[in-house]
């Protein structure tokens, strides 16, 4: 029996168990495709990933990114969460300040040099308005008039994900989606707070494949970060909350530099051990 080195951190939170759990098998040669798939649907997590050694040169670390359903190419917060691990567990990168994460996508710079880790937001795949034919399929799913959506894009950098703006946080938190309404969609709801409030906007995401809404989402907070800063709806820095409806805190920072937008986190490790396979 094989024996390895196991976290699981939740991210998105400075406070255990109010962000969004992800589980990390380091060193992972030597397990197969079928057996991370299998441990992934064992932990039962949004996402486990598996650390491997870079194929390419320019990167510190490889990692795949599991959901109990399948293999992703990209990921935020397990990008954030495997940074963290690695980390710990003693990585160090090649460039100072800058970890280089290799996954589907290629490669994601991870700055480590700040108070919190943050990714380099990947380009969009599909951008531009929702089709009419979508945003009245959103509007049933939701259960509220055409007129409630404010804006709307498609903000696919990956997942397939489109979002659509509300009038307020308050008006997000109430919603309770029709699954078979909404589905095949991916989709990001959006509203702002009222001033005063230590985040800027609310995000829900709701995932009509497995009826499942994602405590804290960093692949749909990037997208949307480039779509509402992109287009003046939000500043070039900002807070986003998600997860308040899942009793929840997460809390994502935003930010849009020379580079392009970065997404930035809390990381806080609850598990540390190993798992035998």
């Amino acid at each position: 029996m094989r024996k390895f080195r196991f976290s699981q951190v939740d991210v998105f939170t400075a406070v255990a168990l109010r962000g969004n759990p992800l589980a990390i098998v380091h060193a992972a040669q030597g397990i197969g495709d079928d057996e991370m798939a299998a441990l992934a649907r064992w932990t039962n997590l949004s996402e486990t990933t598996f650390l491997l050694p870079p194929k390419d040169p320019a990167a510190d670390y490889h990692v795949r990114i599991f959901t109990p359903a399948a293999e992703l190419p990209f990921a935020g917060h397990p990008t954030l969460g495997s940074c963290h691990a690695w980390l710990s567990a003693g990585g160090k990168p090649k460039q100072a300040g800058v970890v280089v994460q290799q996954c589907g996508v290629g490669l994601v710079r991870v700055r480590c040099d700040g108070p919190r880790l943050e990714f380099a937001a990947p380009p969009l795949k599909r951008s531009g308005l929702l089709e009419p034919e979508v945003r009245e399929k959103i509007a049933r799913a939701l259960g509220i008039a055409q007129s409630d959506i404010v804006h709307h894009q498609w903000a696919d950098n990956g997942p397939g994900w489109c979002a659509v703006m509300l009038r307020s946080a308050r008006q997000v938190l109430s919603l309770k989606p029709d699954w078979a309404a909404l589905a095949p969609l991916k989709l990001g709801v959006v509203g702002p707070h009222e001033p005063g409030h230590d985040a800027a906007f609310e995000l829900r995401a709701f995932i009509s494949g497995g009826n499942y809404e994602d405590p804290v989402t960093g692949s749909l907070n990037a997208s949307v970060a480039q779509w509402l800063i992109g287009t003046g709806l939000a500043k070039s820095s900002y807070v986003a909350a998600q997860g308040t409806a899942l009793q929840r805190a997460g809390r994502i920072y935003l930010r849009k530099d020379a580079e392009g937008v970065w997404v930035g986190g809390d990381v806080v490790e609850v598990v540390r051990g190993e798992i035998a396979l």
